[in-house]
């Protein structure tokens, strides 16, 4: 209540300060949002210097911070080099749709070719702050491994880890995220949306590869949650439209059948197959928390091999089952369940043998007042209401996301020497108008159903036989659990020798596998190893 006080207090100081102002206010104030906006398409580029010792060994780089203009598809550059690239004078409102795409290049000192991998965040409409501060930038941000790492001063150190050693890194933010920003007629909904988005990330790149040289380089795609569903769809259209071939597609804690998740699987009544991906999670962080009866395996992965077992098997056919199911046949699978997840069975039986995200979350450790984490469910925070049926927040969130915030703000101003004025927005206002209308390749239309794009990735690698996937997924990741990537990599419609060219690798961490160092040092190590054996370079 005291929040949302607060925000009518501000809105109501806002309107009687416009009241009072002068008749020309509202056109000034117009102006003075519109000169701010035309600075994020017109900033300068900022080349840095800089050094990171990545595994001891150190390497010298160069990074730079700019943007890179794109545009909406079907746009018609020479049209509009004929035209004079429009009319800047013009009210926004009528100039083409554009965005401003802002990136940070790593490109590491010295002779010889080299790798290029493009990185991105999900959201979708997140900025890349989480893989570029946590993960493989040159320098990382130091945050608790499983509780809420204190207020600043934050601790940013040398990143150990980082990917310099095996390729140059593009960070790049989504259309309106970071510094990128969009303008323009109908700019939201030119770039909102799964193939829009795809289709800004392909011109990015392409120009990116065009300003600095580089379509001979070897090419890869990193993308982390929604950032795979991008990686699917991106790979697609990067191979039909624009003829560009990747060596590798990188995929961290990967969502590409909607249908699949279990955040919201009681909105889709006869899909079940939600619950039976989940479960191996729910096993492996009851575990974490030792709230298995005693009887259960004391190794995690035997644990994980035998929830798998049930979970495709014996889960699956009991929920197939539906109201058809034997009463003796819903008790026992509901006792199995309670060895796997610690839940109470009445509280299983009155769920239909059907817990969703939010109610395991909250139910977990309920005896205590707290509430599991969604992203990584090592974490743990006080309940809000105790009362709820489902989480009402996420712990790991609340618990790291003011460090990198933070941590991100100050580095890009005072070792990468841009932003100054300038707004970082974690996040782009893709809601509540994000399309998720989809085209998959080969189809006249973008169809209105629940998003898939399985059969994008499919596209990509019959296209294009030689592209190389490499899922990587913690186990405690309940936003995008680890079983419903490999359940989607199994169900992908390519053909049985193609399933060679897809590699997986997991962790005792979560949906950001990287905020557990240990966890770091194997990514790193691993996403390493594909690249290099990948990367067609001749003598590496």
């Amino acid at each position: 209540m005291k929040r949302v006080a607060l925000l009518t207090a501000a809105c109501s100081f806002v309107l009687i300060a416009a009241a009072a102002a002068a008749p020309d206010s509202k056109d000034a104030a117009a102006d003075a949002a519109k000169t701010d906006a035309a600075s994020f398409f017109n900033a300068p580029d900022s080349t840095t210097e800089g050094s990171a010792t990545v595994e001891g060994k150190r390497i010298d780089y160069q990074a730079v911070a700019g943007t890179i203009l794109v545009h909406a598809e079907g746009w018609d550059d020479a049209a509009a080099e004929k035209s004079g690239g429009g009319d800047k004078d013009k009210d926004d409102k009528e100039q083409p749709a554009e965005a401003s795409m802002f990136y940070v290049a790593y490109f590491k000192k010295g002779t010889g070719p080299r790798p290029v991998t493009f990185i991105y965040n999900g959201g979708p409409g997140s900025a890349t702050v989480w893989l570029h501060m946590g993960a493989f930038g040159p320098k990382r941000i130091v945050t608790a491994d499983d509780t809420h790492t204190p207020a600043a001063p934050y601790k940013f150190i040398n990143n150990d880890y980082s990917l310099l050693d095996a390729s140059d890194l593009v960070f790049i933010d989504a259309p309106g995220a970071g510094f990128s920003r969009i303008r323009g007629k109908d700019a939201k909904k030119a770039f909102y949306g799964i193939d829009q988005d795809g289709h800004a990330f392909a011109e990015f790149i392409t120009k990116f590869l065009s300003k600095y040289n580089r379509w001979n380089s070897p090419k890869y795609l990193f993308g982390e949650s929604y950032g795979t569903t991008r990686s699917a769809v991106l790979s697609a259209i990067l191979a039909n439209d624009y003829a560009v071939d990747l060596n590798g597609v990188i995929l961290l804690s990967q969502i590409l059948n909607f249908d699949l998740s279990v955040d919201g699987p009681t909105t889709n009544p006869g899909v079940d197959v939600a619950y039976e991906v989940a479960l191996p999670t729910y096993a492996a962080t009851a575990w974490y928390h030792k709230k298995l009866p005693d009887s259960a395996p004391k190794d995690l992965q035997a644990l994980l091999k035998e929830v798998e077992n049930f979970a495709m098997n014996d889960y699956a056919l009991a929920l197939g089952a539906g109201s058809a199911l034997p009463e003796a046949k819903f008790d026992e699978i509901a006792n199995k369940l309670h060895e796997y997840t610690g839940l109470p069975v009445s509280y299983i039986k009155k769920a239909n043998l059907r817990i969703d995200g939010g109610e395991f979350e909250k139910s977990l450790q309920d005896d205590a007042d707290l509430t599991t984490g969604r992203l990584d469910t090592r974490f743990s925070g006080p309940s809000m209401d105790p009362l709820s049926q489902r989480s009402d927040y996420d712990p790991q969130s609340a618990a790291i996301s003011a460090a990198y915030v933070s941590a991100f703000n100050n580095y890009v101003r005072t070792e990468l020497k841009y932003g100054e004025k300038k707004a970082y927005k974690l996040f782009a206002e893709v809601f509540p108008g994000w399309s998720f209308e989809h085209k998959q390749p080969g189809m006249g239309f973008a169809f209105p159903g629940a998003t898939n794009v399985m059969p994008d990735l499919a596209f990509a690698m019959k296209y294009n036989p030689d592209l190389k996937v490499f899922l990587n997924a913690g186990y405690y990741d309940l936003a995008t659990p680890f079983f419903e990537g490999v359940y989607e990599m199994r169900h992908l419609p390519i053909p049985k020798s193609l399933m060679s060219n897809i590699s997986f690798a997991f962790y005792p961490s979560g949906h950001m596998v990287y905020a557990h160092e240990a966890s770091l040092k194997q990514l790193h190590d691993n996403v390493a190893a594909f690249i290099e054996k990948t990367d067609n370079i001749p003598g590496q």
